[in-house]
């Protein structure tokens, strides 16, 4: 996926799933969320043309954090999500 900031191309975006161009799923497997898997959700929440994300964790005790991010927000050319597989 195409990131964007300020209206300006940033980089390419390989989040773990992408669900029906709606949903980031970042997948973990880690003793528990901590901030980094949070704040990398939000950035690709911030980046994207997408408003909900989700980060999974299946670690000792599996467990999820739910952000959202207004599309209203962000500030970003009328772009398209190319999606590699």
């Amino acid at each position: 996926m195409s990131g964007y900031y300020k209206g300006m191309l940033m980089g390419k975006y390989r989040a773990d799933v992408v669900v029906e161009r709606k949903i980031i799923l970042e997948l973990k497997a880690q003793a528990t969320i901590e901030d980094p898997h949070e704040a990398q959700l939000l950035h690709y929440l911030r980046a994207m043309p997408i408003e909900v994300g989700l980060v999974l964790n299946f670690g000792i005790k599996p467990e999820f954090l739910r952000k959202g991010y207004a599309n209203s927000s962000k500030q970003r050319p009328n772009i398209e999500i190319t999606l590699s597989i």
